[in-house]
């Protein structure tokens, strides 16, 4: 479980990464968002990556730490257990999504999304 957290967390900064040079104007467009803006992404989609890099990502490591037991975990609204596989059940989603883009750079984050769904699963399974 412990070291299932770790991938999870590493590879979750790694897209938080990703997502905040994108907010920051990396020329990345085509391997997020549907692949729709080869290149710098719309102001839009560049503030809606900022936030994913520095809420919604950082919230997601934190949910995975939680509930992994390796960081304190009074904070969680619900059982750790029911969060993981929620977050195992979305990133699977996600998965598919990437796989599914036309874009062929996304669809190289499909694999990225499966694994942290993967260890999210495993988790909440306590393995």
């Amino acid at each position: 479980m412990i070291l299932a957290a770790i991938l999870a967390v590493a590879l979750l900064a790694v897209v938080a990464a990703f997502q905040l040079g994108l907010a920051f104007g990396a020329p990345w467009g085509a391997a997020a968002w549907g692949g729709q803006h080869p290149g710098v992404l719309p102001q839009k989609l560049r503030i809606a990556s900022g936030v994913a890099a520095l809420v919604v990502y950082p919230l997601v490591i934190a949910l995975v730490l939680a509930s992994a037991g390796m960081i304190d975990d009074g904070w969680l609204p619900v059982d750790g257990t029911l969060i993981m596989w929620g977050l195992a059940g979305l990133l699977g989603l996600g998965a598919v999504m990437n796989v599914a883009s036309p874009s062929r750079p996304e669809r190289n984050w499909g694999a990225v999304a499966l694994t942290i769904a993967l260890c999210c699963a495993l988790i909440a399974l306590k393995v």
